[in-house]
Formats: C-alpha cells, sequence, structure tokens
C-alpha cells in the first residue's frame, strides 16, 4: 500500500492522473481513488470501451481493487476521491461496499445522482449512510470539457 504523505499527490491529484490515463486510452476521463487510514488500497479509471463492460466506471474499479486488498467488502473507514460526481450506480456501489465518504471534484447535471436527486447516501431507510461532499476542482471539468470537445470535432472533420 502507498501511504499518502507531505510532498506525495493529493487524492484528488492521484485521481486527476488516472482521469489522463483513461483520456488517453480514449476513455471518459474519471479516475478514483480509495483510502484507509491514508493508504491508497483502490484506484481505477473508467475502462467501458476497453472492456465492453457497462459497469466499469472508475468508481467500481477502486472499490474491487480495495475490497480485494482488504479482503472483504466491507469498507467501513475508507474515503473514495473521484473526479467527476458518482453516477446514481456508483452511488449504489458505495453504499453497497459501506464506504465511509465520498469526495468528488466536478458536478454531473445530466448524470450526477446528486444532481438527478438521487442521495441514497443520507436516506434513512437504507442500511448505510455515508458522507458525500463536492470539493470542485476545475480541472476536474476541465479535462471532461476538452475530451468531448475534442470528440466533438473530430466527429465533424471527419
Amino acid at each position: 500500500m502507498s501511504l499518502t504523505t507531505p510532498g506525495s499527490p493529493s487524492p484528488m491529484e492521484r485521481a486527476l492522473e488516472l482521469a489522463r490515463k483513461a483520456r488517453d486510452e480514449d476513455e471518459v476521463p474519471v479516475g478514483a481513488v480509495v483510502l484507509k487510514d491514508g493508504a491508497v488500497i483502490g484506484t481505477g479509471y473508467n475502462r467501458r470501451e476497453q472492456d465492453q463492460d457497462p459497469l466499469a466506471h472508475a468508481e467500481i474499479m477502486a472499490i474491487r481493487e480495495a475490497a480485494t486488498k482488504l479482503g472483504s467488502w466491507r469498507l467501513e473507514g475508507c474515503d473514495l476521491f473521484v473526479t467527476l460526481e458518482p453516477c446514481p450506480m456508483c452511488l449504489a456501489a458505495c453504499q453497497q461496499s459501506r464506504v465511509s465518504r465520498v469526495v468528488y471534484g466536478a458536478t454531473d447535471p445530466k448524470g450526477g445522482a446528486l444532481s438527478l436527486g438521487y442521495r441514497v447516501h443520507e436516506d434513512a431507510r437504507t442500511h448505510h449512510r455515508f458522507q458525500v461532499e463536492e470539493a470542485l476542482d476545475p480541472r476536474c471539468g476541465a479535462i471532461l470539457s476538452e475530451f468531448f470537445r475534442n470528440k466533438r470535432q473530430r466527429s465533424t472533420s471527419g
């Protein structure tokens, strides 16, 4: 496990590095990092196109890796940092995996769970509630805007 130490990238900076990797592989640039006690225990980036898997979102990939490293599906005490507001599926995965906190860097008005009104993280009818924090980072939105702008330009010029 790699510890976050002074001078090392913050969790959101690490998630941005993963988003850039996704972009470089022509995937929607979203990255995610799971931390427990300051240690990175899971990372992921979008791989839906490469894997032809509708579930291969950054958050799911990071949660799976973290669960494998812990040897448990319960990620209690873990924080998930993600560059884009989680979709309803990913927010539900956070609830199911029992993460303690989700921090995201850009809102997603058309696909983000919170933007769409899904607030499973605070629903008293569920077994687990957790914190969700919006930590807007202009770099998180910029990488997505640039990616889709380039996609549109390629489709109109080709």
